[in-house]
C-alpha cells in the first residue's frame, strides 16, 4: 500500500478515470453496434456523426489508438455511404 498522500491520492484518480474510460469506451461500441444495425440512410448519417466525435474524443484520451479510430470511422463511413437512399 503506498504510504505518501499524493500516492494515494494517485490511486484514487486512476480508479476514476479508469471507470470512465471504461464507460466511455463500452458506451461507443453500443452505439457502433446500433449504426451497424441500422438500415435507414438518415438515421444512419445522424448515428454516423455522434460515433465519429465520440471515437475522436477516445483516441484524443488516448483510451484507443487513432489509427484504430481512423479505420473504424473509415468502414463505418463506406458502410453509412453504401446504404440505399
Amino acid at each position: 500500500m503506498a504510504n505518501h498522500k499524493s500516492a494515494l491520492k494517485r490511486i484514487r484518480a486512476n480508479e476514476t478515470k479508469r471507470l470512465r474510460n471504461r464507460f466511455q469506451h463500452k458506451t461507443t461500441r453500443t452505439f457502433i453496434k446500433k449504426l451497424r444495425e441500422t438500415s435507414d440512410k438518415a438515421t444512419a448519417q445522424d448515428l454516423y456523426k455522434k460515433v465519429a466525435s465520440m471515437l475522436d474524443k477516445l483516441a484524443k484520451k488516448n483510451v484507443i489508438h487513432k489509427n484504430k479510430a481512423a479505420n473504424n470511422k473509415s468502414k463505418l463511413a463506406k458502410l453509412v455511404n453504401a446504404l440505399a437512399a
